[in-house]
């Protein structure tokens, strides 16, 4: 599990070391479909089949379309703001997951530990805001866009999590869940990247390297490494431990991008991962 949070954490700043020769809308897009075809590859191996004809169609598409406008998301985020503060935006999905299901599901009921989380996080979410709201930089405006476009982002990835724990796709293969998401985000972020005129890519090495280190460490290892974990350990204590990829995502920012973390946005962050870990302990 700290394999993975370290993986997860270095994601964005993969994309954002590599956006001046591929943007991240595109990159994202290829590893999407290189992590489809090893997708396709796992299930012909263990005899599953793609079928559509299963009542998982529609909510395929659904997690489909709501997969790939998160990483919409991400990518124009990233254009604006930090790869350190888009993850830590980025992993308030647990809240937002928490409200969509406490009001679709009986079983799922908020607690007050639970409350007390979201109320800590949301606190942080507005203080992370709010105090950079006289900042003096000439593009502090731009890098509150990107840190909202994070926080649409991580409500989208909730919506994935509500959709999926709500309809059948709750008892279906988790290859065939993630399949549905890879495709469509494959087939819609190429497509965006083309209309919005980000399509061009310089073959550098450190391009085919992030290419690489998405489409089949991050997109197909790690998924199916964290679908196996959920199958294996408790899913509470394992959402606790993903508290750990926004501080690697701060870190790794830090420190290979020279990204600087500002005094403002680390008193918003803190209380912000804190709420996140108490919903998930709850």
């Amino acid at each position: 599990m700290v394999v993975l949070c370290a993986t997860w954490g270095m994601q964005q700043v993969a994309l954002k070391a590599t956006a001046a020769d591929m943007a991240p809308a595109m990159q994202i897009g290829l590893r999407s479909g290189i992590a489809a075809c090893l997708v396709a590859l796992v299930m012909h191996l263990r005899g599953e089949r793609m079928s559509l004809r299963d009542g998982t169609l529609l909510p395929g598409l659904a997690v489909g379309v709501l997969f790939a406008l998160e990483f919409l998301l991400v990518a124009e985020g990233l254009r604006h703001t930090s790869a350190s503060h888009m993850v830590v935006f980025l992993y308030t999905a647990p809240i937002f997951a928490a409200l969509g299901l406490h009001w679709r599901q009986p079983a799922e009921r908020l607690g007050v530990l639970q409350w007390s989380g979201i109320a800590l996080a949301f606190s942080g979410i507005a203080m992370t805001f709010l105090g950079r709201g006289h900042a003096a930089a000439a593009d502090a405006s731009s890098i509150l866009w990107g840190d909202f476009l994070g926080v649409l982002a991580a409500i989208s990835w909730a919506a994935t999590t509500v959709v999926v724990r709500c309809s059948v796709l709750s008892t279906a293969s988790p290859a065939k869940t993630l399949q549905y998401q890879l495709v469509m985000a494959c087939v819609l972020l190429l497509a965006g990247a083309v209309v919005t005129g980000q399509s061009h890519v310089n073959w550098t090495p450190a391009v085919w390297a992030s290419l690489a280190f998405h489409g089949i460490i991050v997109s197909f290892a790690s998924f199916l490494a964290w679908f196996w974990l959920l199958r294996t350990y408790q899913a509470s204590r394992l959402g606790v431990f993903s508290f750990m990829t926004p501080l690697f995502g701060m870190v790794f920012g830090a420190w290979l991008l020279n990204e600087p973390l500002d005094t403002r946005f680390l008193m918003g962050a803190v209380p912000v991962l804190l709420g996140v870990v108490l919903v998930s302990a709850g």
